[in-house]
């Protein structure tokens, strides 16, 4: 028996050998030489990439990976004996490079050997590309549109967790697949509520058209699917589509607010680490129990060891913060640990290792880690570019602001010393845009209206941070703390040097909204305009606005329309969408 355990630096793709137990080197007489010595190294110097592509080795750790994967398979794809069974006999998961090379007799030749095997997935020339798009887009061109035409190329399978369905597109896309085959399931917020009452709800419309629907016990905030995924081995996620965002499948979203949505293909490790997450939260789900003819599906079991290490890939997820239960009546669930902050402290982490700019447009600013961040990163260097666009919702004035710091002073005079009651009090979603403008931290808010309601809201609902204009973190995490604490949600990092066109992308979105209606109408004429018209619309295309500005069309409009101080229209503004002073 012969015992290695080494670890490596780098290499360009892999990094960071996992911990390895000891290695069986297993010689059969019948087999020949082995053209690779006992120590031979395809990994030289740290670094494997100069005689294999990126596609090559993030595939042949798929295939070594996989758990129907053996000795005889590997000599089937003309991997040498020795290796082979070397490989096998090892019974556990590389995640590097580097780990593969240390079994004995596993050296250049043997990773040539297995290159020559994956190579089928390495030679269509769309390895790990993307599109990226945003919201509002017109019928035809929307990210709706787009996932359409993606469940309608399904031919095998697709894995969805959806906040909201709601668009006609994507219903009739879903029913038309699994009326060809497709197994589809959903795990879809909706559902939580739906199962009390379903005759007649999208759950049942959904399950009625073939679709598997679950639900879990807590809010599931997620906007990802994935389409012709890994259902029986992991080198079928090199061919499945993927994609991700902020924006749920809704005419509203598609059309009037302002989302992203990334499509992916050929990128399985991206593509396993969110079937990995999606397989979790459906073995813990509940059924919606309407259409008894669909049956409950397991898919391939997906361990973190499986997927090959990038260390550039990342992919946070709120599900970190909760740990799995049953209820006796209820079946299986979530259940939150108290202090969980494990994408929060991952996006603090990128606020302070900021060097040169700080770009946030998020629908909500009510973390204070996030807050906190921003105003120290400002305090400490006042010349970081740090700028905030949010959606209108997060204003707050002067006075509301100090009744939110009295409110928490109580609250943790109330706590009397409890640790856990005083985090709580800290974390109870507080608005802070009045503190990031106290503190000269630039800031805009995304303007439509006087007053908010969500009928005729244009929201801001991105929810994406650019660290340096080489970094993007977008996904469906809101930036409070009932998205780290209450909600299933995803952040992923995208990295210039992996996602180019995704981070450039992105950069441009956050310049085009950051001036969003100033190019038409200069606030100060949009302004001047309202100040002497006879008739002021309450609701308008969108502008961005700084606190200052928006303060000030606010007194402008209660100062001209007193009957925005009506009962009236407190109990429904969406029946006064102008005013005649």
């Amino acid at each position: 028996m012969l015992a290695t355990c080494r670890r490596f630096t780098a290499i360009v793709l892999l990094t960071t050998a996992v911990a390895c137990g000891d290695v069986v080197d297993v010689h059969h007489p019948s087999d020949d030489p082995s053209p690779d010595a006992v120590d031979a190294r395809a990994v030289v110097g740290g670094k494997a990439d100069h005689l294999f592509s990126e596609c090559h080795l993030e595939h042949l750790l798929l295939l070594v990976n996989d758990p129907q994967t053996d000795a005889d398979l590997l000599i089937d794809h003309d991997v040498h004996h020795r290796a082979a069974r070397n490989i096998d006999a090892a019974d556990r998961s590389f995640r590097t490079a580097e780990a593969l090379d240390e079994v004995p007799y596993v050296g250049p030749v043997a990773f040539q050997q297995l290159a020559g095997a994956v190579d089928p997935y390495c030679s269509q020339g769309d390895w790990r590309s993307t599109d990226t798009l945003f919201s509002p887009e017109p019928p035809g061109n929307s990210h709706v549109d787009h996932v359409a035409r993606k469940i309608n190329g399904a031919t095998r399978s697709i894995d969805m967790a959806m906040y909201r369905i709601s668009d006609h597109r994507v219903i009739n896309a879903l029913g038309d697949a699994t009326a060809r085959g497709v197994h589809i399931r959903l795990l879809f917020d909706e559902a939580n509520g739906d199962h009390l009452a379903t005759e007649g709800s999208t759950s049942a419309l959904l399950e009625d058209l073939g679709v598997d629907v679950r639900y879990i016990n807590r809010p599931m905030h997620h906007k990802f699917a994935i389409i012709d995924g890994p259902r029986d081995h992991l080198l079928q996620a090199s061919d499945a589509r993927f994609f991700s965002g902020s924006a749920n499948m809704a005419y509203a979203a598609a059309s009037i607010y302002d989302e992203n949505t990334v499509f992916h293909r050929r990128d399985p490790s991206l593509v396993l680490t969110f079937q990995r997450q999606f397989n979790h939260l459906w073995e813990h789900s509940r059924n919606l129990e309407w259409n008894d003819g669909l049956d409950y599906l397991e898919s391939l079991p997906i361990e973190e060891e499986m997927i090959p290490h990038r260390p550039t890939m990342e992919v946070l997820f709120t599900s970190e913060n909760f740990e799995t239960t049953h209820h006796a009546h209820w079946g299986p669930g979530f259940r939150p640990h108290p202090f969980g902050e494990a994408v929060v402290s991952r996006l603090v982490e990128l606020i302070h290792g900021a060097d040169s700019s700080i770009w946030i447009a998020s629908r909500y600013l009510r973390s204070r880690q996030i807050a906190e961040a921003l105003l120290q990163r400002h305090n400490d260097e006042p010349h970081l570019d740090i700028r905030v666009y949010l959606d209108q919702a997060e204003y707050i004035d002067a006075d509301a602001h100090l009744e939110q710091a009295e409110e928490l002073q109580n609250c943790l005079d109330e706590a009397d010393g409890d640790e856990l009651r005083k985090y709580r009090c800290r974390e109870r979603g507080r608005l802070f845009s009045y503190a990031l403008f106290e503190a000269g931290v630039p800031l805009r808010f995304k303007t439509y209206a006087y007053r908010w309601h969500f009928t005729y809201a244009e929201q801001m609902h991105h929810k994406y941070m650019i660290i340096d204009k080489t970094l993007a973190a977008t996904g469906s995490y809101n930036y409070s703390n009932n998205a780290e604490q209450n909600s299933m949600e995803n952040v992923v990092l995208y990295h210039r040097h992996e996602y180019p066109d995704v981070v450039d992308n992105f950069v441009k979105n956050f310049r085009q909204i950051w001036q969003a209606g100033q190019m038409d109408h200069p606030p100060q004429d949009w302004m001047t305009h309202k100040e002497s018209a006879q008739t002021i619309d309450l609701v308008f295309d969108p502008i961005a606005l700084t606190w200052p500005q928006l303060t000030e069309f606010q007194d402008l409009v209660e100062s001209r329309c007193p009957m925005v101080h009506t009962d009236e229209f407190a109990a429904d503004p969406t029946e006064y969408k102008y005013c005649t002073p």
